[in-house]
């Protein structure tokens, strides 16, 4: 769906020749490619800057010693890697997972959440379950991929100029605090001006590349498989350990899916396939062939790869690219993060919506400076980019398998995928997965344990979050009473009101039981207005809801009595806007016409208490309570006017 919006956005209107009409949709296209180019492939374009640097740093606590053999087998297993996982599990399998034209680890979950309500099945719900954990990882990518990067571009100063190596941190942590402020900006904005950015960097690290490639040409015969395979089974014990650093160098491909919204599947696809892929590998052939020629060339084999005159333009450079690198991921974590919320993993967050014309992009403010408060923490808890090379594989390995598992339980739910192949093809691409989820566990006294710390915490706020909704919704439901009872007592003169001129909307969770607000207002006030719209707000999981399907209107049984109720859906991608859904329903459906100019917006404000009652262990209890704290503003969420909003209050014990 992503392709088709930014399609039509080209082709718009009548009538020019058919030449200039094909002319002005490519213009388009192009112009997405390089927006993607400024925004999606960052993290994975600045790898070469540390991979190889790490693969052989001698203070790693399993080194792999600079030999020919090693360095031919690890330029080898690095580019498998990158083709195996990125290529072929993303590029060309993932990324065709897509639900309504959104990616990520999010939009398989919701895919499995909708079979597993249609079917029944437990395994649907046990792999969700895993598909959660997946993105509470990514949580942790988003906060190390920034430091990492822009670490390890700002310390090519100690290179071109020792006597600047105490400045690294400070000017990281400047950097990264100015990337966090702009973010309000936009994707599209930022993505105009990163991806000019982004092309010259990677033809710049390409053409350094070519040159070291030049200089020994042998090194191409690393791209053949039988090297990795030597490698990695022949010196099994020195390759495994190895791993550990090589997947550092396919850190960002799930970013690629995550932000697939933001520009369409067949973007990214261009972008990676013409000139990402290719300039990274011919970088990494480069900088094997620095090493083959002098083995002390691993201190910063991508920095001397290029020539003395070309130093300082490159970190500068590299430092532009990587806060690009930075870009991908913290936009990759607004999505999940939004997504998350829709789907009752997360309170309901404050979204701004950045592009009139693209609704994948978005702004999470408190996201946003969460990100960046965590990220200053690396930043001057670590120091380096090497220390912080042992934490960022285990985030990264560890979304890479659930997102490959995930993708053939839907290639074999949804498609219908014979079983041989979906076995065969899990069981090669989720071998290298567990593969690399193996090496990694090596390090986990070294670092590793920062983002499975992340991701467990990550994971207990949101299924605490989930499970404490569920609580709450129980409560309410039994609290607020059937809403036909009600709306009958109120006909029949039980409960005794005054009709007062006007038009109220109630927001409600559905048509099954009765606001608290109307129940308060009609036992408190004994007042009811003229005409009275019950609203519930249902977010579907898929990214937009069409127009023509936005709203349905029942009169609750009784079609003269001014009680409707308005069930308005929503895509989780989407944000809602009450007064402008409202205005568009038909008087004829609505029991009169409806006063929006001067109606009033109820809500029901809810006061966690901690109970006695088992529903939870007291931790998870002061856990989701203390989450309620960061919701959004209804108000402000729902698009209501703060002069005609009045919120009515209430408490349920957890």
């Amino acid at each position: 769906m992503a392709d088709r919006r930014h399609g039509n956005a080209s082709g718009g209107g009548a009538g020019p020749p058919e030449a200039r009409a094909a002319s002005g949709q490519d213009t388009v296209r192009l112009a997405v490619v390089i927006g993607a180019l400024g925004v999606v492939f960052g993290d994975i374009g600045t790898s070469p800057i540390y991979t190889l640097q790490t693969v052989f740093n001698p203070s790693d606590p399993h080194p792999v010693p600079v030999s020919t053999e090693n360095v031919y087998g690890v330029v080898s297993l690095v580019f498998w890697s990158v083709m195996i996982i990125v290529t072929v599990t993303y590029v060309l399998l993932a990324m065709r997972a897509d639900n309504d034209g959104e990616g990520g680890i999010m939009a398989l979950i919701t895919l499995l959440r909708r079979w597993s309500s249609q079917r029944g099945r437990r395994a649907t719900v046990v792999l969700a379950g895993l598909g959660i954990f997946g993105a509470s990882l990514f949580f942790g990518d988003s906060m190390i991929t920034p430091a990492i990067s822009v670490l390890s571009a700002v310390e090519g100063l100690k290179v071109v100029e020792p006597s600047l190596e105490s400045a690294i941190v400070p000017i990281t942590a400047v950097i990264i605090v100015l990337l966090f402020l702009v973010q309000r900006r936009g994707t599209a904005a930022v993505g105009r001006v990163f991806g000019p950015v982004m092309i010259a960097w990677f033809v710049a690290i390409g053409a350094c590349g070519v040159v070291g490639i030049a200089d020994h040409p042998n090194i191409l015969k690393a791209l053949w498989p039988s090297y990795a395979l030597s490698f990695l089974f022949g010196h099994f014990g020195t390759a495994f350990f190895a791993l550990a650093a090589v997947v550092l160098a396919v850190t960002g491909a799930e970013a690629l899916y995550a932000d697939m919204g933001h520009f369409g599947r067949r973007a990214i696809t261009r972008g990676w396939m013409l000139l990402v892929f290719p300039a990274c590998v011919l970088s990494y052939l480069g900088q094997g062939a620095l090493i083959l020629d002098d083995p002390d060339n691993i201190s910063s084999p991508f920095f001397l790869l290029v020539p003395d005159w070309g130093r300082w333009p490159m970190v500068l450079l590299a430092t532009a690219a990587t806060v690009i690198a930075s870009q991908a991921v913290i936009t990759g974590a607004y999505s999940v993060a939004s997504q998350a919320a829709k789907l009752g993993y997360l309170p309901r967050l404050r979204i701004a919506h950045t592009s009139e014309s693209t609704i994948g992009q978005i702004y999470v403010p408190w996201i946003n400076w969460l990100l960046m408060v965590s990220v200053l923490t690396l930043v001057f808890a670590f120091r380096s980019s090497t220390a912080l090379a042992f934490a960022f594989g285990m985030a990264v390995t560890g979304t890479i398998t659930i997102t490959t598992l995930l993708f053939f339980y839907v290639a074999r739910a949804k498609w219908g995928t014979p079983v041989w192949l979906v076995v065969s093809g899990a069981t090669v691409l989720l071998f290298v997965d567990l593969l690399f989820v193996a090496a990694n566990l090596t390090k986990l006294v070294h670092g590793a344990w920062l983002p499975l710390l992340i991701g467990l915490t990550a994971f207990t706020v949101m299924t605490t979050w989930q499970r404490g909704r569920e609580i709450v919704t129980e409560q309410r439901a039994r609290e607020e009473g059937p809403l036909p009872e009600f709306v009958g007592d109120l006909r029949s003169g039980e409960l005794s009101t005054q009709r007062v001129p006007g038009t109220a909307v109630f927001l409600n969770r559905g048509k099954e039981t009765a606001p608290l607000a109307m129940r308060a207002n009609v036992e408190h006030n004994h007042v009811r207005h003229e005409q009275v719209v019950i609203l519930a707000i249902k977010t579907e999981p898929v990214p937009r809801v069409p127009a023509d399907q936005r709203v349905v209107v029942d009169d609750l049984g009784y079609a003269d009595d001014g009680i409707i109720h308005v069930t308005a859906r929503f895509g989780y991608m989407e944000t809602p806007d009450v007064p402008g859904t409202l205005a568009l329903l038909d008087p004829a459906e609505t029991e009169g016409q409806l006063h929006l100019d001067q109606a009033s917006y109820f809500l029901s404000k809810i006061e966690l208490r901690r109970g006695k009652t088992p529903t939870m262990a007291p931790w998870r209890k002061r856990l989701f309570i203390a989450t309620s704290y960061i919701t959004a503003d209804a108000a402000e969420y729902f698009s209501l006017p703060r002069d005609r909003t009045v919120i009515m209050g209430s408490h349920i014990e957890v």
